[in-house]
């Protein structure tokens, strides 16, 4: 009989081997991947680069110590403004209740986390909008009067300034996938040194070009000259006026975009939120623009910071992240709010990434929110192992590239490219952004000719068109049997290069 077992537990195993698909683009484990493919190396998004798990430092301080008490009518904000005063460091300890906030925490140190027991049993109730408390007024693209809350802020805010200082002008071009650069001065570099190369749009748009492929689709007009992006490496190499960074470049370098490198030494990291529940009126939703600031949480500004274990319940929106290698580590948002009748949501943003190189993962959306995952002006972004009713993957225009989403099922599938941003600042998606297995309940529809240029690529979503793998036109690959291996294409970019080492 076990020879039998034996034999049944091989060929099953031998067809699932068989049945495996994958990719042109990465292989079984990379084997065909090279840097300047127009497969991005996403492998060093979130917390510390992936290199390090999420922290879990000892409770040093307890909120009830300095007076809250967590009965769901006390007004408790006092209480947590002193303790996070009194704190240079450490752990704020948020038992189990229900502790009522009308203020805005502010988080403007490192090393200091906020914790509650578990967000089924520690839960920060917010009577009032982010608006009430500090009004913060502003205007859309193009021109509506809103609240700036609409797309920015949260009741507990991490704020940090990533301070930079020039350390040299870069003097040579250099193409994307190399890891040399060359400067005019290597006397304040070092080897290990972490530096930020910074490149910036002349007035053409030039730069903004380059940053969709040279295949914008739609008008740019209103950011002419504005667009900047980054990027955070380590130094491992120093030849005489050339260094070599520890990761590939993910654009080109001209020198008409002014490159420079700078040392960095930001205000806020290691901080972190965790294990709580958010939870906001349940009051009618009323639509695009009308939100006053039920907002959860915002990470600006901050590098290696992290959101654990969290349950939003009935915001406008669950948090606003900017910053560099910041992580998102399972969040649930759901709702009771009435919806709003156009856009049929019951808010604006669910999770914004900002920045560069945040990962935001095992995340679970019981409600809809007009743009539930969203990237703008952004790179090296990842969203991974997740699901929702009927996520839409927002794309915000100013030419978001090399951002990846990866292993997510999205439910429905029928609002899975629906996107907003103002007029005139570009496609929504920019070059190589990545869609790597999604999943929806029917065949995923591409997105429309205006989405994105020609190098995003597409990589098992089932889809009723054929597949298409022009190395140097559009890439839908395994449109016809879904999904390929590696599931998580971050995970396995960052197994293979901490293997590596």
């Amino acid at each position: 009989m076990k020879k039998i077992v034996a034999v049944l537990l091989y060929f099953i195993a031998l067809n699932c081997a068989q049945a495996q698909v994958h990719s042109e683009l990465w292989g079984k484990d990379g084997e065909p991947w090279t840097p300047e493919s127009r497969l991005p190396d996403f492998s060093f998004a979130g917390f510390h680069r992936g290199e390090a798990p999420l922290p879990s430092p000892q409770v040093t301080h307890n909120v009830r110590d300095y007076g809250a008490v967590g009965d769901g009518k006390t007004d408790d904000s006092d209480s947590f403004l002193k303790a996070l005063a009194d704190m240079r460091e450490g752990v704020l300890s948020v038992p189990e209740g229900r502790y009522v906030i009308t203020k805005i925490l502010v988080v403007d140190k490192s090393r200091l986390v906020i914790r509650g027991e578990d967000p089924s049993k520690t839960t920060l109730y917010f009577p009032k909008p982010l608006n009430d408390i500090k009004p913060n007024q502003g205007e859309t693209t193009s021109g509506r009067p809103t609240s700036n809350y609409s797309w920015s802020g949260g009741f507990i805010w991490l704020q940090g300034d990533i301070n930079r200082k020039k350390v040299a002008a870069v003097t040579a071009p250099a193409k994307r996938g190399a890891t040399a650069i060359t400067i005019d001065d290597t006397s304040k570099v070092s080897v290990g040194q972490e530096l930020e190369l910074r490149l910036d749009d002349e007035e053409t748009n030039s730069l903004a070009n380059h940053l969709y492929s040279n295949d914008p689709r739609i008008s740019m007009e209103k950011i002419l000259g504005r667009t900047r992006v980054t990027m955070l490496s380590r130094v491992t190499k120093i030849d005489g006026q050339t260094i070599t960074l520890d990761r590939p470049l993910r654009w080109d370098i001209e020198l008409r975009w002014k490159p420079i490198v700078s040392s960095v030494a930001p205000t806020v990291t290691e901080s972190g939120i965790e294990n709580l529940r958010f939870e906001f009126p349940n009051t009618p939703y009323e639509g695009h623009f009308t939100e006053l600031g039920n907002n959860a949480f915002a990470l600006s500004n901050t590098v290696h910071c992290w959101v654990r274990n969290i349950h939003v319940h009935n915001a406008d929106s669950g948090g606003f992240v900017s910053g560099m290698f910041n992580t998102i580590d399972g969040m649930r948002c759901s709702s009771e709010r009435k919806v709003d009748k156009t856009r049929k949501s019951t808010g604006h943003h669910g999770v914004t990434l900002g920045g560069a190189d945040n990962l935001m993962t095992n995340f679970d959306f019981q409600t809809e929110f007009i743009h539930d995952l969203t990237v703008s002006n952004s790179a090296g972004n990842v969203f991974s192992e997740g699901r929702g009713v009927d996520l839409s993957l927002d794309h915000h225009r100013r030419a978001p590239h090399e951002n990846l989403f990866a292993n997510i099922d999205v439910g429905k599938g029928t609002r899975i490219w629906m996107c907003g941003g103002g007029a005139d600042l570009g496609a929504h998606c920019g070059a190589r952004g990545t869609f790597w297995n999604i999943r929806a309940a029917n065949p995923i529809e591409p997105p429309d000719k205006n989405f994105g240029p020609w190098s995003m690529n597409f990589v098992g979503l089932k889809m009723d068109i054929a597949p298409e793998t022009n190395a140097e036109g559009r890439w839908f690959e395994h449109t016809d049997v879904g999904a390929v291996q590696p599931a998580n294409l971050h995970q396995a970019q960052l197994a293979r290069r901490l293997g590596a080492k």
